[in-house]
């Protein structure tokens, strides 16, 4: 029996291969271990996997985490999976590369994440083999949901917003430039707040605004991250995530502007991988 984690910061999409070749889904808390050590790891999985007696069955565990990005983080992890799954070998990755099988398979590709955050790799068909660092929400995070709604913003506080598109902004939002900047101050998660005004441009992507604002803030990704890989152009590149999902569309326009191929788009990787760990236990 095989599990398979995708996990973020605050839930975790799980998928159990049992032996009778049935898959089933289940769903826990997220953690990041980068904020949580490992008993509050363990604590917290006990508490999500208390009526399942699989756990103890488990032959394999793939776990692909926020912030499982060095060997001491993935060790945090390790330590509270295998107290969980007694009997099973942990392995414990980045959720980049989770992204990168999810889209990519087998085969060679530049995978790319664009959702609440943005970040994209080089693989080579089992592993990242590079990686253009991504600098966070504050300063980096080009293409992402927070990305773009702060450019939404600027618009709406530098009186740059068309009528029509203010009118259904107030509209959206009563509470005003005040009450924006304090759910952005004073939130513990900014960078989600900031993403969320991605439904307001979803609901308006047919508006020649929303759509230049998107277009430029992918334009800024692929000339920051996809351009910088080696053998970009005889390559595809492949997204995963809600914001690429939602606007595939303008992102098409974007990578044909510099001749790019654009390969999979995908809004979550869990059921891929599942797809990619079957085709590595049948070899």
């Amino acid at each position: 029996m095989i599990f398979i984690a995708d996990s973020g910061s605050t839930k975790a999409d799980w998928k159990i291969l049992h032996t009778s070749g049935e898959v089933t889904s289940q769903s826990t808390r997220g953690f990041n271990p980068f904020i949580q050590n490992s008993e509050a790891i363990k604590v917290g999985l006990l508490k999500d996997f208390a009526d399942s007696v699989e756990r103890t069955k488990a032959e394999s565990v793939f776990y692909y985490g926020a912030g499982c990005s060095d060997d001491y983080r993935n060790s945090i992890v390790e330590v509270a999976l295998q107290k969980i799954f007694p009997n099973a070998k942990i392995t414990v990755n980045h959720d980049l590369l989770a992204s990168a099988r999810a889209v990519c398979g087998t085969e060679a590709g530049i995978a790319c994440i664009l959702g609440t955050g943005s970040n994209s790799s080089l693989y080579d068909g089992i592993e990242i083999i590079d990686n253009v660092r991504n600098m966070g929400f504050l300063v980096g995070d080009e293409g992402s949901g927070s990305h773009i709604g702060k450019e939404l913003l600027r618009g709406y506080f530098y009186r740059e917003m068309p009528k029509d598109i203010l009118i259904d902004f107030n509209k959206s939002f009563p509470e005003g430039h005040r009450g924006i900047l304090d759910r952005i101050y004073d939130n513990p998660k900014p960078n989600v707040y900031l993403a969320s005004f991605s439904k307001f441009l979803s609901n308006h992507k047919g508006h020649p605004y929303i759509q230049h604002l998107v277009f430029k803030s992918f334009d800024e990704f692929v000339k920051r991250h996809v351009l910088k890989y080696d053998g970009c152009q005889n390559l595809k590149i492949h997204f995963v995530g809600s914001v690429a999902y939602y606007f595939k569309d303008i992102l098409e326009i974007v990578l044909a502007s510099y001749d790019l191929e654009i390969g999979n788009v995908i809004k979550k990787p869990i059921n891929r991988l599942v797809d990619f760990h079957q085709k590595i236990a049948s070899k």
